[in-house]
């Protein structure tokens, strides 16, 4: 399994203790991706652009995916421009995938026969590696849940954070989760301020 489907099922495994926005999420699993496709040898960081290398197979679908949507063209993409365009949505393509592949159910009502919205993980290879992981601290995927919400800043695992590949992108996705909650932010004062004046304040 990848750093992005690691992160991916241990969020799945805090709902609904410990919910977290769909968008942190997603921007979260981006950043995850530039861990895996570094890896796999399929891109390396140039300061904070993302130059494509091969493009060999990975194995894992939604990383195929992800090393295809490289630019691949000068001057090439920033790590923020990837979380931005690769992290739409990418939480739902993760939740599917899963589903596609047997991962998760959704758990039907004992009452009715229906299954019920949410999307629990059953028991698997895949979620046993991750929950070792997410047991053993490993610091990237620490510092990944960290930016998402999933749980409080790892800083007993800063020093293993070195390189300054794992530097650029943790703080790439760092400053998109807290652009992200700033336009949160500022919706929710208009949307307020549009109901006063709806309701003649």
């Amino acid at each position: 399994m990848t750093t992005a489907r690691d992160l991916a099922i241990v969020a799945l495994d805090a709902a609904p203790g410990r919910p977290v926005e769909q968008g942190d999420l997603s921007l979260a699993l981006a950043g995850a991706e530039v861990f895996d496709l570094i890896e796999a040898e399929a891109l390396v960081l140039d300061g904070d652009r993302i130059l494509p290398g091969a493009q060999a197979p990975t194995g894992d679908r939604l990383l195929d995916e992800a090393a295809a949507a490289l630019v691949r063209q000068e001057p090439y993409e920033s790590v923020e421009d990837w979380l931005w365009r690769r992290g739409r949505g990418l939480s739902s393509a993760y939740v599917d995938d899963f589903e596609r592949m047997g991962l998760t159910a959704r758990p039907r009502s004992h009452r009715l026969a229906l299954r019920t919205g949410r999307t629990v993980l059953v028991d698997s290879a895949a979620r046993r590696q991750a929950e070792a992981r997410w047991s053993a601290g490993e610091p990237v995927l620490a510092a990944l849940a960290a930016a998402a919400g999933l749980r409080d800043e790892p800083a007993e695992d800063a020093e293993a954070l070195a390189g300054d590949a794992v530097t650029t992108v943790l703080a790439a996705v760092g400053d998109a989760v807290m652009e992200l909650e700033a336009v949160r932010q500022r919706k929710a004062i208009e949307d307020a301020a549009f109901d006063n004046v709806w309701r003649g304040y």
